[in-house]
């Protein structure tokens, strides 16, 4: 894995907000930038219609939606390396593919593509399920919720008792040490229904000890490895994505892991991943084990 920081680009708003994210992330980590459009030219195949300096009309056109990106990237941080890349092929498999060679990618929730009453497009689906590094996806229009000079921000990140939180955990956490921000850390848990014995009592005290032990155990060592960052521990009764959703709405950034396990779209993506991208209020990142 390169360090380097990919922005999917179609010109629409979305990825004009994640090249606008991505370029942040890049000035924050003294990481290069690349911008990426995809050009598919299936079923609508212009390369017949080719222009006089020799190029086609789609090229021509990806090349300025690039440009066009570009100065973006540059005028937000004249000081960041940034590069552009036209690539031939389906736009969630490229971005995929670029993946490898990424520390994340960045990338806005719905492209010119996609569906007037979705909240999620499908190529942002595909690559949050499906890449190997951190996803980060951008909302257009969304901005910093702790803007005010001096204020504070807050990133969340959702943790269980698994192995799988931790990639996502050390994101965070190293998110949090680069924007100087207080880190949030939920542990949501829902009590067992027994369909054959509802009549099962719980100590609700008992269990409540039990929750917060899981999660000081699950944080201890990268409160050690970040001893700069302000960590909130935060144990809730709720459902992952309702926990996590409300918590969005006062964070810069969401940061998610992911258990899915199947071998065909979105089921790359837990069932909490993929609630979270679509009802979240902030940009969110999944980090895939």
């Amino acid at each position: 894995m390169s360090a380097l920081i990919i922005a999917g680009t179609d010109g629409s708003t979305g990825a004009t907000a994640a090249v606008e994210w991505a370029a942040d992330d890049a000035a924050r980590t003294g990481l290069p930038l690349r911008i990426v459009t995809a050009v598919h030219r299936w079923p609508n195949d212009l390369s017949r219609f080719v222009a006089p300096d020799g190029e086609d009309l789609m090229t021509r056109g990806a090349r300025r939606i690039l440009d066009e990106a570009e100065a973006t990237a540059r005028t937000r941080h004249p000081a960041i390396e940034v590069s552009t890349a036209l690539i031939e092929g389906l736009p969630p498999v490229v971005l995929r593919d670029q993946g490898q060679d990424a520390t994340e990618i960045v990338i806005g929730s719905r492209g010119l593509g996609g569906f007037a009453g979705a909240v999620i497009g499908s190529v942002s689906m595909h690559v949050a399920g499906h890449a190997h590094c951190p996803v980060v996806v951008v909302r257009p229009g969304q901005v910093p919720t702790h803007g005010e000079i001096g204020e504070i921000g807050e990133i969340t990140v959702g943790i269980d008792d698994s192995d799988a939180c931790e990639p996502a955990l050390a994101y965070a956490f190293e998110q949090a040490k680069l924007r100087g921000c207080t880190l949030r850390a939920i542990y949501a848990w829902q009590l067992p229904v027994h369909a054959y014995a509802p009549e099962i009592a719980y100590d609700m005290d008992e269990i409540r000890i039990a929750q917060h032990a899981v999660v000081a155990d699950r944080l201890a060592t990268w409160q050690q490895k970040y001893p700069e960052v302000s960590l909130i521990e935060n144990v809730r009764c709720a459902h992952p994505v309702e926990a996590l959703t409300k918590a969005s709405t006062g964070s810069d950034l969401l940061v998610v892991g992911s258990h899915g396990r199947g071998a065909l779209g979105s089921l790359l993506l837990g069932s909490v991943s993929r609630g979270v991208l679509h009802h979240a209020h902030c940009a969110v990142a999944v980090v895939r084990s």
